[in-house]
Order: structure tokens, then sequence, then C-alpha cells
């Protein structure tokens, strides 16, 4: 009989984000993040520069665990998130650890999308999602192999998970995400008449 096995697994890791202290009070964390993006104008500008439709403070805020508590809080849960991937990842840290890099917020109005893309000088990236009306867009994953099958036919629609040169993460308020930067990803057009709202971050081996 022949053998076939999975090789070179890419692991993504999905829970609630209150499976770790400090409780994040969801609706004080949404409310944080719009009341954020109303006072950030060089934000604002920086999306309006850029054509980007709705709100990151990526460009423009690097201190939101400073300015707000909650986003103090959110850190130290995440830090326990991060820390629960790396022991599965079976990364040897050599007596370091990985630190926050840094934390945004994304809201995506309807017909807002995230292109693809990956963090290239980061270990570990990931969302938690503050607000997804019914109608939000996924997180969809890349197949990180997909530039170097060439001649390669495409995959049956049928085929399994596993298989599939994309997946669409469906996340639901209160859930985090995480996975490796080097893995290619994007948000699709939200087609929701509400905000998306999440909170993006990356972690760095320091």
């Amino acid at each position: 009989m022949p053998q076939i096995e999975s090789l070179f697994v890419t692991r993504l890791y999905r829970a609630a984000l209150s499976e770790f202290d400090p409780r994040i009070d969801p609706e004080e964390l949404e409310s944080s993040c719009l009341v954020i993006a109303e006072d950030d104008e060089a934000g604002q500008e920086w999306c309006e520069e850029n054509g980007y439709s709705g709100y990151t403070s990526y460009a423009s805020l690097t201190d939101l665990p400073w300015r707000f508590p909650i986003f103090a809080d959110l850190v130290k849960v995440l830090d326990q998130h991060v820390a629960a991937f790396v022991e599965d990842l079976e990364f040897d840290l050599d007596g370091r650890e990985l630190k926050l890099e840094d934390l945004w917020i994304n809201i995506l109005p309807e017909g807002g999308m995230h292109a693809s893309h990956l963090h290239p000088h980061s270990v570990i990236s990931g969302t938690t999602y503050v607000a997804m009306p019914k109608g939000a867009s996924a997180l969809k994953l890349e197949d990180p192999r997909s530039a170097r099958m060439m001649a390669a036919p495409v995959r049956r629609k049928d085929a399994r998970r596993e298989l599939q040169p994309f997946i669409y993460m469906k996340p639901e308020v209160g859930d985090v995400l995480l996975w490796e930067s080097w893995l290619r990803h994007e948000v699709p057009m939200n087609m929701a008449e509400d905000e998306r709202i999440s909170v993006s971050f990356n972690y760095r081996w320091d």
C-alpha cells in the first residue's frame, strides 16, 4: 500500500480572546477603536492620501497601549495567546521571547478591503475581531507555495481543505487568529453595510 503524508504544515491558531485574563470588555474595545479613529487626524489624512478605504492607525499611532488602558490589557492577553501558539510551533527561542512589535486598528466600511500582503520583519502576526456585522468579509489565507506551482493544474473545487489554494476563515467577535508572518493574507471587500472592526498586531523575536 502506498504511504502518503502531509509535510511542511502551515499552522493557524484560533481561540477566544477570553481564554486568558484579563477579561476584555468587547463594547469598551469597540468604542475605544471608534474614538481613536475619530480623533486621529494624522491617520485619517494618511488613509485619504493613500486611497485606503476606511481607517487604520498603522501609519499614525504606535502607542495605543499607553493611550488607552484597554489596549494595555489587550496586549497582556495577546502575549498569552502568542506564547501558546509558539509552544505549538515548537520554536527554539534560545532563552528569548517574542515581543509585541506593533498594534493597530482597522475599520473597514462597506466596500473596504485589505489587499494581499505579508509581514516580512515579524515572526507571528494576528488579528482580534471587534465588530463583524452580518456579511462582513472573512480572512483569506493563501497557500504559501502558490508562486512555485508553475505548471501544476488547479485543484478540484471539492479538494480536501488542506489542499485548497485559499482558505477563508470567518471569525466571530472576540476571536483571535494567529499565523506565521510569512503567510500571505488579505481581507476581501466588506459586503456588510456596517463597519468591520479589528485590531491587528505583529510579534518579533527580541
